[in-house]
């Protein structure tokens, strides 16, 4: 095997040597490492993200010619994985080489035939971007992480100039006045940097150098927001992705077979079942009252202030978490932490309720961030979406067995092509799939809690549909609004923000649920196939080892593929040991 490849001060990892290693091995993982290399060394934002800091007070090159430059590398790369004959690959390395071409495929198909980068300049989105690792993360000292911010800050200006050289086609005008927004945003998150600096122990010059760079990224933000107005007389509604291109990704998606009808179809399905299945609960709470003012009482059921309520998901995490140890439902491993804070203000609008962010796979001590949004718009029922049973239920799936326990550990195996590889319908799926297994297992499975459950899963029931019918051209944005309004009683800013977003992202809304009906039915088949020797916890230390794969592929590795054939036959319990720590230690700038 070569000598590891180091990047920014960071070693590598590459999966461990096959029993039956291929000729051919080392040179498809060389290919994988060069191409990682490649892109997380030309986008610093990426590399700080993954917890390789060598670049923290750089910004990438965001020009036009740089996108066009990285699709043509990345047909030269894959032209070169593909030519890798099979033949003279390990099981193991075959199958990595099947992820890299799948990864490789969909980056190229994104930004060379989707073309989101050349119609919605984002420069705000990805300035905001850039700094919010170095501000919510702790790595280095402060004085170092300040630094950073500063310099990036510094680099505002030219950064987003070089986004609006993108803008050579009409730019999608709902794209453009969420930017808008956003910028008007910004700021503000800015001012929460300025002060959070003057709370800690820098050097006077850093915090002024701070403060300098602010005020100069400000007048960019707002002379971008200026120019962005400007391109909407000139703009487009053309969001939609058209039937042929979405089926197209679709097929890419590699959804266990799936077509775009068949999975519209499970849509529909589903969100006849979980209308019913609310129905049924709020019966249960009161069998005299209207079904949606038994929706309203529960959520009335809120805390007094967001502060309170971001103590009660802390509760609720904590809660989930020892819930899992005690029912012994998967391996909790002992280094994983997860904190939760208020969304930045410029993300409010394209995520209007939580979300979160994986922990940096090579920081010494990764944490997650789970973030929790306030409010859209200042809205005065705000705090009607933070009842106490959809904390509960927004916990489990963003935390606890959700997205933070599913991406620590995913981040943990040493395959660089699956720590590309973020299939939404197995990352979100699982989110999905935590929430019912959880009342399964009788954590918070009062009737107030499946009537939440059953109300979030016609919301992923409503994202089938739209996403699908929106890019098909078949639904305005105004009618997608009014159709998740009417099932889900959403706020409508909060809805109008949810379909929004849904317009720059096909295929992603409906990963959810489809994610969630997959992971059932290959439980259901694994626990078939396995008989008295089926383990759910096994079940759920394999797939989570596995990384964030296409549900189709992590049904070929339980199956056995991906292993010497001597052990193939009795499936697959997870690749390769836990990464070092020592592999997982950043180098400081």
């Amino acid at each position: 095997m070569n000598a590891p490849r180091t990047l920014g001060g960071v070693t590598l990892p590459r999966p461990p040597r096959a029993p039956d290693q291929g000729p051919l091995d080392d040179s498809l993982y060389d290919l994988v490492e060069a191409r990682f290399g490649r892109v997380v060394s030309e986008d610093p934002v990426l590399a700080t993200y993954l917890g390789i800091h060598a670049w923290d007070d750089r910004l990438p090159d965001a020009s036009r010619e740089q996108v066009l430059a990285e699709i043509a590398a990345d047909r030269r790369h894959l032209a070169e994985i593909e030519a890798i004959d099979p033949a003279g690959l390990s099981a193991a390395a075959g199958f990595e080489r099947e992820i890299e071409i799948h990864n490789v495929r969909r980056a190229i198909f994104d930004a060379d035939v989707v073309r989101r980068w050349e119609r919605h300049s984002a420069g705000i989105d990805a300035v905001g971007n850039a700094v919010f690792p170095l501000f919510t993360r702790d790595f280095g000292t402060p004085a170092e992480r300040f630094a950073a911010i500063a310099a990036r800050l510094e680099a505002v200006p030219d950064h987003i100039r070089a986004h609006r050289s993108r803008a050579t086609v009409p730019q999608v005008r709902s794209w453009q006045e969420l930017e808008i927004a956003s910028a008007r945003d910004l700021p503000s998150f800015f001012e929460e940097i300025v002060a959070a600096a003057g709370t800690m122990a820098l050097q006077p010059s850093l915090v002024r150098r701070l403060e300098r760079a602010v005020e100069r990224a400000e007048v960019a933000v707002a002379e971008h927001a200026a120019w962005v107005r400007s391109t909407l007389a000139g703009g487009t509604d053309a969001w939609a992705l058209g039937r042929e291109r979405y089926d197209e990704l679709v097929r890419l998606r590699a959804f266990d077979g799936l077509d775009a009808d068949a999975i519209l179809e499970i849509g529909h399905e589903q969100l006849a079942a979980n209308h019913a299945a609310r129905a049924a609960a709020a019966r249960e709470i009161d069998p005299s009252a209207p079904e949606l003012e038994v929706v309203e009482r529960v959520k009335s059921d809120h805390a007094e202030t967001f502060e309170a309520a971001l103590d009660e998901y802390r509760a609720a995490m904590a809660r989930a978490r020892h819930h899992l140890a005690e029912r012994g439902l998967v391996t909790l491993p002992d280094d994983e932490r997860v904190e939760v804070v208020a969304t930045p203000s410029y993300l409010r609008r394209v995520m209007p309720f939580a979300a979160y962010f994986a922990p940096a796979p090579f920081d010494a001590s990764p944490v997650g961030t789970y973030v929790v949004t306030p409010s859209v718009d200042d809205d005065p029922d705000a705090m009607r979406e933070h009842y106490r049973a959809s904390i509960s239920n927004t916990s489990i799936h963003e935390a606890y067995p959700g997205h933070h326990l599913q991406l620590a550990i995913a981040t943990r195996n040493p395959s660089l092509s699956r720590l590309f590889c973020d299939a939404p319908e197995f990352v979100e799926g699982w989110g999905m799939y935590s929430e019912q297994l959880m009342r399964e297992e009788g954590f918070d499975d009062g009737p107030a809690f499946r009537l939440t459950l059953a109300t979030d899963a016609i919301w992923r029931a409503c994202r089938i549909v739209l996403d699908i019918r929106m890019h098909r051209g078949e639904l305005s944005i105004e009618e997608a609004t009014g159709f998740l309004v009417e099932h889900t009683r959403f706020e409508h800013p909060n809805a109008l923000a949810e379909v929004r977003r849904y317009t720059s992202s096909p295929t992603y809304p409906l990963s959810y649920m489809l994610g969630k009906v997959l992971i059932l039915g290959l439980r259901d088949a694994e626990r078939t196939r396995r008989g008295p020797a089926f383990s759910l916890r096994d079940f759920h230390d394999t797939l989570l080892r596995n990384g964030s794969l296409p549900i189709s592929f992590h049904r070929r590795l339980l199956a056995g593929e991906g292993q010497p054939r001597s052990r193939a036959a009795d499936g697959i319990d997870g690749i390769g040991p836990r990464r070092a720590a020592a592999r997982r230690v950043a180098a400081r700038p």
